[in-house]
């Protein structure tokens, strides 16, 4: 396969690895989603510890930023697939 004829869309209807990285767009709902997740580990430490009140502050910061860089990640899903006028479909096949 050459590069003049990639991405193939004759052939797929897949997008190819890596497409949602590449986009710069995605990058703060992927950092915010990152950032929940380390917030949800350091909520668990602080409440194994007995920390309640640094738990209680861990589960908020750990909310507001999955809910928020899941919102974003969404958000630019949407406005990609309004985009591609109807050439990105899933036939649920091989």
């Amino acid at each position: 396969m050459t590069e003049e004829n990639f991405p193939d869309h004759a052939r797929t209807t897949r997008t190819h690895a890596g497409e949602s990285i590449e986009d710069t767009r995605n990058w703060p709902g992927i950092v915010l989603a990152a950032l929940g997740i380390v917030a949800v580990g350091a909520t668990l430490t602080a409440s194994g510890y007995g920390y309640e009140g640094w738990a209680i502050i861990g589960g908020i910061v750990a909310a507001v930023c999955l809910i928020a860089g899941v919102s974003l990640l969404w958000a630019e899903h949407r406005r990609v697939r309004r985009g591609v006028d109807g050439r990105l479909f899933d036939d649920r096949g091989h």
